[in-house]
């Protein structure tokens, strides 16, 4: 008994051996986060965006605050339009406890600025450095009205969302890498593989990546609305909390739902920071974007990513500067006023050690005299060949400063000299 038994560790353990080595030499060079064995076993059953999945977070007086159909775990956290900042604190079957732990003072920060922003009027000008890498992770997401199925492998309805967006992008002079390889099946590896599709995007030098899905909740209604006189489904953010970028996606996220929000009323929902990577680690600028759910039509989502494309130039700095030609004027205003301050601190704090150094105001007078009548003749030359270009005032100016300067009558020089001997 005991051979057979052995047969079958050995088998499985050369297995698991095989399978880790296929990953490994699949994904060579793309910077692959440490892949595990148990990711088999758990692939589908938590995977993100599965339809019909549902998990409602709710705060403290029991009021649903957002829906999710993936694994929520504590320590997420979702910005909702308003500024509240929420933080999950229980998770329990489908159901979620979270806190209100403040107003996020950044976000509401960035909604300030926008609103006192002029809508920029500068086009965008397409060159190299304005291009935004999109792809799917999930490329088998679907919408049930107009697809018949939530999903489809290989070619699902997502990749009408993603050409809506490509397209509204392309209309504003924004240039667009469209990555449409396919990263089936639906389960958690589907990351892995999407990964080796970001990097390859990454030699694009995009300044933002978008990963378009759709949500799975099945409630259409959560994101059906009426937004600039446009049915759409909206958008949820999403930023992974175990990446080193976490921060600056996160602010990334912060400015887009501020200035998207500013640009059509509530066309981003939420920011869900989640308990995941989602190749965030690749860029500061990436983002996960979930249109409506399978519930929605593909309609609705593909006018919410289009509207969302509308603030995408802006945030990235593609447009002219807030207000035109004056937003430039302003921080170049600013820039003269820095720089002034500079000066000024330097000259005052040169006059002060001339002062001090001198030993008296009449000897800096004189100090400062000689050094600029040397400076200004070695700019211009010898002093019988300046003498020939000046004025008769100036050569007055000059031949006084000349007579002014004696170092025996300066005791200041003087000792200096005497120490150098």
């Amino acid at each position: 008994m005991k051979k057979p038994r052995l047969k079958i560790c050995l088998a499985a353990g050369l297995l698991m051996a095989a399978l880790a080595s296929v990953q490994a030499v699949k994904y060579k060079g793309a910077n692959m986060p440490a892949w595990k064995p148990a990711d088999i076993l758990n692939s589908i059953e938590n995977c993100d965006h599965q339809a019909g999945f549902l998990v409602s977070i709710m705060d403290d007086g029991g009021n649903v605050i957002s829906k999710a159909s993936r694994g929520v775990a504590a320590g997420d956290e979702i910005i909702q339009p308003d500024g509240k900042h929420y933080r999950v604190t229980k998770v329990g079957g489908n159901y979620a406890r979270a806190v209100l732990v403040g107003t996020d003072q950044q976000y509401l920060a960035y909604c300030d600025y926008f609103s006192r922003m002029a809508v920029p009027v500068t086009a965008v000008v397409r060159d190299g450095r304005n291009l935004v890498g999109i792809y799917h992770t999930h490329s088998d997401e679907s919408y049930v009205p107009s697809d018949g199925s939530e999903a489809i492998p290989f070619k699902g309805g997502i990749y009408g969302v993603g050409q809506s967006l490509v397209s509204r992008l392309k209309s504003q002079n924004v240039n667009v890498a469209y990555d449409r390889t396919p990263h089936d099946p639906h389960d958690n590896n589907a990351y892995y593989r999407s990964r080796r599709t970001a990097t390859r995007l990454l030699k694009n030098n995009p300044v933002a990546m978008l990963d378009v899905h759709r949500d799975g909740i099945p409630d259409a209604g959560y994101y059906r609305r009426n937004i600039s006189n446009t049915p759409v489904a909206q958008l949820r953010l999403v930023v992974g909390r175990q990446n080193p970028n976490m921060k600056a996606n996160l602010d990334f996220a912060r400015k887009m739902m501020a200035y998207a929000n500013k640009t059509h009323p509530n066309i981003v929902k939420e920011i869900f920071m989640a308990n995941g990577s989602y190749n965030q680690d690749l860029m500061p600028t990436a983002l996960l974007i979930e249109a409506g759910t399978h519930l929605n039509s593909k309609k609705e989502a593909e006018n919410g990513v289009a509207l969302f494309a509308d603030a995408i130039p802006t945030v990235l700095g593609m447009t002219g500067a807030p207000g035109g030609a004056a937003g430039t004027a302003g921080r170049a205003g600013g820039a003269w006023k820095a720089l002034a301050w500079i000066l000024g601190i330097t000259i005052l704090g040169g006059g002060a050690f001339l002062l001090i150094s001198s030993g008296g105001l009449k000897q800096a007078g004189r100090r400062l005299s000689t050094f600029v009548g040397r400076e200004f003749t070695g700019f211009l030359g010898p002093v019988g060949g300046l003498k020939k270009r000046l004025t008769v005032r100036q050569k007055k100016v000059l031949e006084e400063m000349e007579s002014r300067y004696d170092p025996d009558e300066n005791g200041i020089d003087s000792e200096n000299r005497k120490k150098i001997r």
